[in-house]
């Protein structure tokens, strides 16, 4: 399983990003998409979205495709500070 971590300020609110997420989830049919998770830091602002694909092959993909983009910079970009942290890899799961 292959994904990314998202580590940012929040300047929106924390019911605009969930909304912001939901609303992608539901419209953009992503292939290999598995999941998304949100912490919300005890400071109430910072974020951090742990977002899973069934592969790299996959992620990649959409991380490259323009629609993926606009959407960025247009719905999720403006909730955030300009301080967004990625880091892409490859997720080792623990048991549940």
């Amino acid at each position: 399983m292959y994904g990314t971590v998202m580590i940012a300020t929040l300047t929106g609110s924390l019911d605009e990003l969930r909304t912001a997420s939901k609303a992608w989830e539901a419209e953009s049919e992503a292939p290999g998409y598995v999941g998304e998770d949100i912490l919300v830091g005890d400071d109430g602002k910072t974020v951090v979205v742990a977002v899973r694909f069934a592969s790299k092959e996959q992620y990649m993909a959409l991380a490259d495709d323009p629609k993926q983009d606009e959407w960025w910079r247009t719905t999720m970009q403006p909730l955030l500070a300009d301080d967004v942290r990625w880091i892409d890899g490859e997720w080792e799961l623990g048991p549940r």
